[in-house]
């Protein structure tokens, strides 16, 4: 099967079709993220200057690690926090959860999973005095849900004091704070999430590497973890584990052995984002399809398992298909975890149903 699949691929000339396709998107998300840069460094400046404890987002032309695509119209942008340094690592297991207005609620409503965790002010050996003030802490603990509330009104303030109401708008159906954006390709939506950022330490939670494993190599894991980790607030209750540097350092260090790794991860998700799991808010992000793609080149970790595109690219899918029929992916770093618990278990069993379709009779009819 496998065979006849990667002889179906190669003679569509499935790979200068897809990564044509892929020039071409690199192109236009590339001006989106310009536009958004200019946004992004305009209001995060005027929030930075009505509360210390946010960081203005800099306006970069090179690699901008603040700002993750998830889709062509859907982005992250981690807002960096001010004012904690020297982080410990919590000790104790205690369920805390409270209302926005400070009542405890009867504890646990439920264990937090693998990339969440809680955050007490006394985690961190220096702390502004805000940090301590009830709008976003309560008995000790900072709160996402209070941070979230103040970083909101903050960033509807920014909107108007920038004169951006023509252009930018606070979407309101959600935790975490979104705004819609209009740029020359259309509207897109930014996911704006307060980040505190734990540089030149590696969490506990993060068992990583595991044992016997050969990619990648000791070195490059020492690189790796150096940049460290983050902690973002995107949810009422619990800090997100958050690995987006170290995962862009992975990323971009793929095919030092002259593999084509890089290519198959970007004909995957060109027919994700075509074919598979088109639309706005796909259920299937970027950020999935790269977990995808490290799995499998932990589970394949020689040069010679990635010398021939359309053997590589449909490993890849195999592996997609997979977590998409179990409606389960780990994070690479942090295995206990699924990221696909929140899912729309429909929008997984359609994607899977395409899946099992395109591996049975691979085709590149793209639209």
């Amino acid at each position: 099967m496998e065979q006849e699949a990667t002889k179906s691929l190669m003679t569509e000339n499935v790979e200068d079709c897809l990564l044509d396709k892929v020039y071409l998107r690199r192109q236009r998300v590339s001006k989106t993220v310009q536009e958004l840069q200019k946004v992004i460094y305009r209001l995060t400046t005027d929030v930075s200057n009505q509360d210390v404890r946010f960081q203005a987002v800099p306006y970069s032309l090179a690699y901008d690690g603040n700002l993750k695509v998830l889709a062509p119209s859907q982005f992250l942008v981690t807002v960096p926090v001010r004012g904690l340094g020297g982080y410990r690592e919590p000790r104790e297991h205690r369920w805390r959860y409270y209302t926005l207005q400070g009542t405890r609620l009867p504890c646990p409503l439920r264990d937090p999973e693998g990339l969440q965790q809680w955050l007490a002010v006394r985690q961190f050996m220096k702390s502004l005095w805000q940090w301590h003030e009830a709008d976003v802490n309560i008995e000790g603990d900072i709160v996402p849900a209070k941070v979230l509330q103040v970083f909101r009104k903050l960033v509807e303030n920014a909107i108007e004091t920038c004169h951006l109401s023509g252009k930018v708008s606070v979407l309101t159906n959600s935790t975490a704070v979104r705004v819609a954006v209009e740029t020359s390709e259309g509207q897109v939506e930014l996911e704006l999430a307060p980040a505190v950022e734990i540089p030149n330490a590696w969490s506990k939670r993060a068992r990583w590497p595991r044992c016997l494993t050969r990619w990648p190599s000791p070195e490059r894991v020492e690189c790796i973890k150096s940049f460290g980790f983050a902690l973002l607030a995107r949810s009422n209750y619990h800090w997100q584990l958050s690995f987006l540097q170290a995962e862009q350092v992975l990323l971009e260090q793929l095919d030092e052995d002259g593999g084509c790794r890089r290519k198959c991860f970007q004909a995957m998700r060109q027919m994700k984002e075509d074919v598979w799991c088109p639309g706005k808010r796909p259920v299937i992000s970027s950020h999935h399809l790269q977990m995808v793609l490290f799995w499998t080149c932990e589970k394949y970790p020689h040069s010679k398992d990635w010398q021939v595109f359309s053997k590589g690219f449909l490993r890849l899918v195999r592996k997609l298909h997979k977590c998409a029929s179990q409606r389960f992916l780990k994070h690479f770093f942090v295995p206990k975890s699924n990221l696909l618990q929140c899912a729309s278990s429909g929008e997984l069993d359609a994607l899977a149903q395409k899946l099992a379709c395109f591996l049975k009779d691979p085709q590149i009819g793209l639209p």
